[in-house]
């Protein structure tokens, strides 16, 4: 099967990378759509492995198997990488949408993946003001969580 390729938020890498409530779902929806990323997701999504385990909801095992498990995903995905137009279109976005600015930094290299906007191309999420941006940039968006 050829997967087709999706550009996945961090929010949703983190149900691959950890036993979660939404896990399964994201799962199925990873067998379908490969990763690509912004360069900054491995950095958050083990910022959340690590809040996790600080806040005691990961034992030292589930932690390192998280971790592992992000590794292998990174060594498979595909990586939008900054360039100059990647912060130019992140400041445009932070001036249309009450997003953060890492959330911002993400739809800005969904963006660049995406250069004709004539493509439609999927935007995968478990953030809801991130998923309504991006769908008014016209991805087809993905939303994890019911709306």
């Amino acid at each position: 099967m050829i997967r087709s390729p999706a550009f996945w938020d961090s929010s949703a890498i983190v149900p691959l990378c950890v036993n979660q409530p939404i896990s399964s779902r994201v799962h199925s929806i990873f067998e379908q759509a490969m990763l690509v990323v912004w360069w900054g997701s491995v950095v958050e999504v083990h910022s959340a492995v690590e809040r996790l385990h600080r806040e005691r909801q990961l034992n030292d095992e589930h932690r390192i198997g998280a971790l592992r498990r992000l590794r292998a995903l990174g060594a498979a995905w595909r990586e939008v990488l900054p360039d100059n137009a990647v912060p130019e279109l992140a400041a445009e976005i932070l001036a249309k949408y009450p997003l953060r600015a890492a959330d911002s930094l993400q739809l800005a290299a969904a963006m660049a993946w995406r250069p004709n906007r004539a493509t439609t191309r999927t935007f995968i999420s478990g953030d809801e003001r991130l998923c309504s941006a991006a769908e008014l940039e016209g991805f087809s968006v993905f939303y994890l969580f019911s709306r």
